[in-house]
């Protein structure tokens, strides 16, 4: 369960990093970068990656709740089968560990 909590929360965190990210180049110059065609090339770059990458963090976001699911299902499960066995456990002890 500790994994799938540890994928759900490493998930979140690339997603988080999706969505913050943008244009590497952003808010430079070709005084900072140092050629317009490298700037244009970042900027084509730019255009592509904002629909790819609102893409991919709609998919990461849905991973992250998938699995953070499944942990939360998993650790439900696990308690109640533990509560199923001490219960079971306690009338068992009650007739002398006979059934």
């Amino acid at each position: 369960m500790e994994r799938i909590r540890e994928c759900a929360r490493a998930l979140k965190r690339v997603h988080d990093t999706f969505e913050k990210r943008g244009n590497p180049a952003e808010g430079y110059g070709v005084a900072e970068i140092g050629a317009q065609k490298l700037l244009d090339a970042f900027e084509e770059f730019d255009s592509n990656w904002k629909i790819r990458r609102r893409k991919l963090t709609e998919e990461l976001k849905t991973l992250h709740e998938i699995t953070k699911a499944a942990a939360d299902s998993y650790e439900q499960l696990d308690h109640e089968l533990a509560e199923a066995l001490r219960r079971e456990d306690k009338q068992g002890s009650g007739t002398g560990g006979r059934k």
